[in-house]
């Protein structure tokens, strides 16, 4: 299952020598091997992986304007990164569960939320062993000629090992699960694990393919639900759930190849095309999905027959990053990350969250003049802001155990970076032979044959790590002449299709830099809601979010979602981790912060999701570390 092509966008890192390590560069990219078994970052589930939620400790001070804090509670467990998404219906709220601490006991919990002064934990609804919920956290009612009631979905991913689920054991991981929460303190199994089904898994047999988010809809005598399939590239998955005890399939899309109109023709970086997650909303008498398709944007897509959607619009990133440069003054290329987004009440626009929890870009070049992009390692030691690593390049081959053992470092210029090729194991093996055969200052991985294209590595190891494509790779020993995109394309994962052809064990190439500059956390986008290709009217970023100083040690100042309000058609509401609750309206095509609130001690939060109570909208906002808050906005 080939994936498309992707690049990783850097991390944070100390110069060539003395290097220490930093607290992780989190990212959130595309590879192209659909399992990432070798640790390519290629798909939604990773961009939520490996402590790149609340993995930069500290926090923002505290602080408040226009908020109330009308109740909060916290989860009964005593641990960090625990909470996920949120949802509510009728009084209850429903927080995932997320795979910290040891990827055990993951589901939902539920909490009473009828008195929103008084939230109380009343129930937890347990999803597969070694499986955990993340986005994906939804209720609805659904009353269709096969079923009536309140329908929880959520999705589940894997991160240990799983087995096909028997009867009404729960043992089922992989794809989404429904649970009738018509009492939400006697809660019913609908389907548990259902999802698509081939090609064959990353995991068992019988196990659906990994899903990273949900979301379920009822449109009178139908009912859909639409999943993200973490594990091909035809990842919009769409079931019918009218009878929610047996979900039928009945579609699949690939939007890169149905909408090819979605791809942005530049910058070159924006490769990373892949489904992170949709809403579906009536928009004069459509069903209209408006799907986060990171890298190719926010896409609309009138799914009235979900069998045969009709492309609608879409978002292209502006060049150069537009926050970015309102902010610094600097120019530089957009990141993409589109995370999340939702239509005002009024569908006059489009509010969406780019999710960027790296705040730092690098760039390549060698001693001939070869200018590239490049990725980092998000657990190898880090290159902060203006930092320059720079070396002579080496060639050590695949670097897996069986091959050729990785020779020392010779001699040559004043340090020296091991170049290896993908393929045979993990990124992680190949930096600890490297590591062992001593002498080299970090480590640069070329993509393989299958894959070709950039792409983000999830790597442990005490060297810095570097990723490149592979035409780059080729380069850096002056191979770019015999370099073939269609027959990379066409190749796979084997021993020929990773070695560089012409270039032996030891060869020595050019001198390679590496530079880090800082471009920011992810942000907010306002689009005209239109026909086409969207209109960006403005963008909206915390202060602290594009300030190098809070680059680290204030947590991660990237948004995550929003909600929009459903009393007025002006107001949003935003989950932005570390950097709080915050609320903006829309002015004359500008989205204005008008209120915000930081907890003593600081906050983490991941979802908002907008409820009604007594006649009063608020807003319910899951914690990553604690639980839940619900706020009121107080503001005119």
């Amino acid at each position: 299952m080939i994936r498309r092509r992707s690049l990783l966008r850097t991390g944070a890192l100390p110069a060539l020598f003395g290097l220490v390590l930093l607290a992780p560069a989190a990212v959130a990219h595309e590879g192209d091997d659909s399992t990432s078994s070798d640790g390519a970052i290629d798909n939604a589930k990773v961009t939520h992986s490996h402590e790149q939620h609340g993995g930069d400790h500290g926090h923002l001070p505290a602080t408040s304007q226009n908020v109330r804090v009308v109740g909060k509670a916290p989860i009964n467990q005593d641990f960090e990164g625990r909470v996920a998404d949120v949802g509510v219906h009728n009084g209850y709220a429903y927080l995932a569960a997320f795979s910290s601490r040891d990827c055990q006991k993951g589901g939902v919990y539920v909490f009473d939320i009828k008195d929103p002064t008084n939230p109380k934990q009343v129930n937890f609804i347990r999803t597969g062993q070694n499986s955990y919920v993340g986005e994906g956290s939804q209720v609805i009612h659904v009353d269709t000629p096969k079923f009536t009631g309140d329908v929880l979905a959520f999705n589940n991913e894997v991160c240990g090992s799983v087995t096909p689920s028997v009867g009404n054991n729960l043992s089922t991981a992989g794809g989404a699960t429904l649970v009738d929460v018509t009492d939400p303190k006697r809660p019913t199994y609908l389907a548990k694990g259902f999802g698509d089904l081939t090609p064959a898994g990353a995991n068992d047999p019988g196990i659906a393919h990994e899903v990273h988010s949900v979301f379920i809809w009822d449109v009178g005598d139908k009912a859909y639900a639409v999943l993200v399939d973490d594990e091909e590239q035809a990842d919009v998955d769409v079931f019918d759930i009218t009878d929610p005890r047996a979900p039928v399939k009945v579609a699949e899309y690939d939007l890169a190849t149905m909408f090819p109109q979605i791809l942005q023709a530049g910058p070159d970086n924006l490769t990373e095309v892949f489904l992170h997650d949709m809403v579906v909303k009536p928009i004069g008498g459509r069903q209209v999905m408006l799907a986060s398709y990171w890298d190719a944007g926010y896409v609309q897509l009138d799914v009235t027959d979900p069998a045969a959607p009709v492309y609608l619009a879409d978002s292209d990133f502006a060049n150069p990053d537009p926050q970015l440069l309102e902010s610094t003054g600097k120019a530089s290329e957009p990141e993409g990350n589109a995370h999340q987004a939702e239509f005002t009440r009024d569908d006059k626009y489009v509010i969406a969250a780019d999710e960027d929890f790296d705040p730092y870009v690098l760039k390549g070049s060698t001693d001939d003049g070869t200018a590239f992009s490049a990725g980092q390692g998000d657990l190898t030691p880090q290159l902060a802001s203006g930092q320059t690593i720079s070396g002579t390049t080496v060639y050590v081959g695949r670097a897996c155990a069986g091959d050729t053992a990785v020779p020392a470092a010779p001699a040559v210029g004043s340090a020296q970076l091991a170049v290896v090729t993908r393929g045979g194991c993990t990124f992680t093996e190949k930096v600890a032979a490297v590591t062992s055969a001593g002498g080299y200052e970090g480590v640069v991985v070329v993509n393989r044959e299958g894959s070709c294209g950039a792409f983000g590595m999830s790597v442990e190891g005490s060297l810095p790590a570097f990723s490149v494509d592979r035409r780059t790779g080729y380069s850096l020993f002056d191979r770019e002449a015999s370099y073939d995109e269609a027959a990379c394309q066409a190749g796979g994962d084997t021993l020929a299709g990773s070695l560089i052809p012409g270039v032996t064990q030891g060869q020595v190439g050019d001198v390679l830099t590496l530079t880090s500059a800082f471009d920011g956390w992810g942000y907010v986008h306002l689009y005209r809601n239109e026909r086409g290709k969207m209109t960006e009217l403005d963008t909206y970023a915390i202060p602290e979010a594009h300030d190098p100083t809070k680059a680290s040690g204030s947590g991660d100042l990237s948004v995550h979602e929003v909600a929009t309000s459903h009393v007025k058609n002006d107001l949003a509401y935003f989950s932005y981790y570390a950097g709080g609750f915050r609320v903006a309206k829309v002015q004359q095509n500008k989205l204005v912060e008008v209120g915000r609130f930081i907890d003593e001690g600081g906050n983490n939060f991941w979802g908002v999701q907008v409820f009604s109570h007594g006649g009063k909208e608020y807003v319910a906002a899951s914690d990553r570390d604690y639980g839940i808050y619900i706020f009121e906005y107080t503001g005119p």
